[in-house]
């Protein structure tokens, strides 16, 4: 009680030099407990110390933790927390195994206090004579070499043996969380080993768990390490959440399973690389059919040509042979060739600095330009309607001529004249015409997309994937960088004349 606390420190301790009040957990006091310390502990009296004890130091008011000095007490070593429990077990005439202390330094987990109160119920557990068998049920953990058997049977890809062992664990009464738990903790021990072999014996772990980790160390690669690690991560957290925790544990190991055969990432790059090397240069050029030259009478349609290489992703299929992988690789196609130059180009026209100037007044100088301008004052629906249910004829600043689609609204080239009116502070003439126009910069977009995607289905990589997965298919293709719409859907004039 903080109320007799302080009317205790008034008098001088009778016996001693100093009254010392220690309180554990102090972070569990009140806000107006806390408010009571704190005159106290502004203006202590000399015969008073105080001790505070917290393994949540956040929860403690700053105002506290100023007036204090503070020591940050470090977790022990499993090594010297088994010789602590054994002394205290012998002083107290307990019989209990090695590996049982074992067990309870590990669920210390560095902690003193933590540790002799597990060590006490195992204590009264076992009424005189406490086994291994007894804290590991008390505590609600796996056999380790069960552990060690289950993480053999998934990194084997023996999915009944993984499967079974796991149900004989929670029959015994271990806690699929902390089985995963456990999977996770020896992971981490067998990664270290392979990342640094000489600290095996500077780990405490019987030679039975060293002479396994050492195994696995050597057997398995730094890739399938940290793929095992993320999975496993991945499965502990959807087994705390799920409402059947074995089930979502047995579908976690499932996958994992599965995907302990599958190459790495670099690996599989590598092979494909290789194949599509051997493969034919002339599948990746030559084209199912030649395109008809287009007449030169008719003006070409904008296309982007990408800057760089586009990304292919394969999909393949969940099947039991592949274990429902999915394969993402970077297709290379070969560099475009350079458009040759034209002969004897003709010079460019001289800039009329007076028109120019005149033109940015108008604001924007090409129909993607609107667009952009619809986007930043946030007018969606007028975007979607220009990006789909209209084909540009022309476009000059200050009159656009256009064609609707029998979608489009009927007041869509007033909203559009009123508009840009009201943005560029000039008279915008918005027409409707009979002429058929350019195609949709929706259509459009969907015509570069596929033209991308038949340049890539070609490539040799590419088709050395789909050989190695025959149920693959080529689901998207992405540029690194999206053109933008003013570089991609220009309309001069000049171009039309």
């Amino acid at each position: 009680d903080i109320r007799e606390i302080i009317e205790g420190v008034r008098y001088a301790p009778g016996s001693a030099r100093f009254k010392i009040y220690i309180i554990d957990e102090v972070h569990m006091l009140s806000r107006n407990a806390f408010n009571a310390l704190l005159k106290t502990l502004e203006e202590p009296p000399e015969h008073v110390k105080f001790v505070f004890a917290t393994t949540e130091i956040r929860k403690v008011p700053i105002t506290v933790l100023s007036r204090c000095q503070r020591f940050d007490l470090r977790r022990i070593k499993t090594a010297l927390l088994v010789e602590y429990f054994t002394d205290i077990a012998g002083r107290e005439g307990a019989q209990i195994e090695p590996g049982a202390i074992d067990l309870i330094s590990r669920a210390a987990d560095g902690s003193v206090r933590d540790g002799l109160s597990l060590l006490d119920q195992a204590i009264a557990h076992g009424a005189g004579k406490t086994t291994t068998e007894q804290v590991r049920t008390m505590l609600g953990l796996a056999d380790r070499l069960l552990v060690m058997d289950l993480f053999g049977d998934l990194m084997g890809g023996d999915i009944q043996a993984a499967l079974l062992n796991l149900r004989n664990q929670y029959n015994a009464g271990a806690d699929p969380v902390t089985t995963m738990q456990d999977l996770l903790e020896l992971t981490h021990w067998i990664t270290q080993l392979k990342a640094v072999p000489d600290a095996a014996d500077s780990l405490s772990a019987p030679e039975a768990e060293r002479v396994f980790g050492a195994d696995m160390a050597g057997k398995l690669s730094m890739p399938v390490l940290t793929r095992t690690w993320q999975m496993l991560l991945k499965g502990l957290e959807e087994v705390r959440l799920a409402p059947m925790p074995l089930s979502a544990a047995e579908m976690a190991l499932i996958r994992l399973a599965y995907a302990a055969d599958l190459p790495s990432p670099a690996d599989l790059v590598k092979k494909l690389q290789k194949d599509g090397l051997a493969a034919s240069p002339s599948a990746a050029t030559t084209p199912s059919a030649a395109p008809a030259p287009a007449p030169e009478a008719q003006a070409p349609e904008p296309v982007a040509v990408p800057t760089q290489a586009p990304v292919a992703t394969l999909t393949q299929p969940v099947t039991e042979a592949s274990g429902g992988a999915q394969v993402q690789m970077v297709a290379q196609p070969d560099p475009l060739p350079e458009p040759e130059p034209a002969a004897d180009p003709e010079p460019a026209p001289a800039i009329d600095p007076e028109a120019e100037a005149n033109a940015k007044a108008w604001g924007p100088t090409n129909f993607g330009q609107v667009l952009a301008m619809c986007r930043e004052k946030n007018e969606l629906r007028l975007e979607a309607e220009l990006t789909t249910n209209v084909h540009l004829v022309s476009f000059q600043p200050g009159q656009i001529e256009l064609r609707l689609t029998d979608k489009a609204r009927p007041k869509l080239p007033n909203v559009l004249s009123k508009m840009l009116r009201d943005w560029t502070g000039q008279n915008w003439m918005v027409m409707v015409s009979k002429e058929e126009g350019q195609q949709t910069l929706r259509d459009q977009r969907l015509a570069h997309k596929q033209a991308l995607h038949d340049e890539v289905s070609t490539h040799p990589l590419v088709l050395s994937a789909l050989a190695a997965f025959p149920d693959a298919k080529i689901t998207s293709v992405v540029e690194p960088e999206e053109p933008e719409i003013d570089e991609t859907y220009i309309d001069e004039e000049d171009d039309e004349e």
